[in-house]
C-alpha cells in the first residue's frame, strides 16, 4: 500500500481518497476500514484478475457488516477519472479493471464483489459454474455433496476447481474454451443436476423455492443468463469471521473445511502459498457431452 497522505493515497499514479480509516467494518474480526484497504490490495491480483472487463455489482454495507446494505449496480456519481464504466440494459455498470479503483470501492464499503458471467461488449460466457445454494444457514453436508457434483463431472472428463461461496454454499468453476452458449450452459447443467438428485436423492434438489426443498441442498444450473452474476473468486464476504470466496483443492473439500477458515485474516498467506488454484485448470471443451444431449433431443 501507499502511504496515506492528507487522507488520500496514491496508488499506480492516482490519487484515491480515504474517509473514517477506523471504522469497524467486521467487529467479530477487529477488521477497520484501514486494514480492509490493505487487504484489498493483497488480494488485487488475483480478485481484478475475475472481474477486469466484466460488469460489476457490489453490495455496500456503509455502517460496516452488521448496519443496513444495499446493492450497487449503477455507478455513483460523481466518478474519478480512473473508475471506467460501461452500459448494458440501460444501467451505467463500474468496470473494475484497476488497483485504484478497487480501493475507491473499498472506501465506500464495497464489501462483496459480483461480475458478470460473460465480458463487456459479448454474450458468451467466460466460465460454466455451479451453484449449490443450502437450504440452512449451516449446511454440514455441504463439502460432501460439492465432492459429489466434482465426482460426476469426473466422470464426464470434466475438470473444476471448488470454491467456498465465503458464506454458506459451494460454487464449482468449471474454465470453457470460447465459443459455448449461455443456453448450451443451462442444458449440460440441467442434465448434471438431474443426474445428481437421482443418484443422491437425500442430498440434493432442483426446486428453486426455499419452502419446497425439504432442507436439500439446492443444486442451481439456471444462473447463466447475461447479466446475471455471481460472487467473484476472491471476493470477501459479509460474515462475522471475513470470509473470503476461496477456490479448494478437492483433497481440501474432502477434509471438509469450514467456509470461515478461509478469510481476509489468511487469504494472504494462502496465496503465497498456493496461488490461484483456478489457473491449473485450462480451458477444455465441452462439445462432447453437448454431443451427447444433442442426440438424445
Amino acid at each position: 500500500m501507499a502511504r496515506s497522505i492528507k487522507g488520500t493515497i496514491r496508488i499506480e499514479g492516482e490519487e484515491v481518497t480515504i474517509t473514517n480509516p477506523d471504522k469497524l467494518l467486521w467487529p467479530e474480526a477487529g477488521i477497520t476500514k484501514q486494514q480492509y484497504l490493505q487487504r484489498l490490495a493483497e488480494l488485487s491480483p488475483y480478485l481484478l484478475r475475475y472481474c477486469r472487463n466484466r460488469f460489476l455489482t457490489t453490495i455496500r454495507y456503509p455502517g460496516g457488516i452488521h448496519s443496513k446494505f444495499f446493492y450497487q449496480k449503477n455507478a455513483p456519481e460523481p466518478l474519478p477519472d480512473f473508475v471506467k464504466t460501461a452500459q448494458h440494459e440501460d444501467i451505467n455498470y463500474i468496470v473494475l479493471d484497476n488497483l485504484p479503483t478497487l480501493l475507491w470501492l473499498g472506501n465506500l464499503a464495497a464489501i462483496e464483489f459480483h461480475p458478470s458471467l460473460h465480458y463487456v461488449g459479448d454474450i458468451l460466457p467466460c466460465e460454466w459454474m455451479i451453484d449449490l445454494d443450502p437450504s440452512q444457514d449451516d449446511e454440514p453436508r455441504i463439502m460432501e455433496a460439492a465432492t459429489y457434483v466434482g465426482d460426476i463431472l469426473a466422470s464426464l472428463g470434466i475438470s473444476s476447481v471448488p470454491k467456498t461461496s465465503g458464506a454458506t454454499g459451494v460454487q464449482i468453476i468449471i474454465p470453457i474454451e470460447y465459443g459455448v452458449t449461455f443456453d448450451q450452459l443451462r442444458s449440460i447443467g440441467q442434465f448434471v443436476a438431474r443426474y445428481a438428485t437421482e443418484k443422491y436423492p437425500s442430498f440434493f434438489t432442483i426446486e428453486r423455492l426455499k419452502k419446497d426443498r425439504e432442507g436439500k441442498i439446492y443444486f442451481d444450473y439456471l444462473q447463466h443468463y447475461s447479466g446475471k452474476t455471481l460472487a467473484a473468486p476472491y471476493t470477501p464476504r459479509a460474515r462475522q469471521a471475513a470470509s473470503v470466496s476461496t477456490p479448494l483443492t478437492w483433497d481440501e473439500v474432502r477434509k471438509n473445511p469450514h467456509p470461515s477458515e478461509f478469510n481476509l485474516l489468511n487469504i494472504g498467506e494462502r496465496l503465497q502459498q498456493r496461488g490461484d488454484l483456478l489457473q491449473e485448470v485450462k480451458p477444455q471443451s465441452l462439445e462432447l457431452i453437448l454431443r451427447h444431449l444433442q442426440s438424445k433431443a
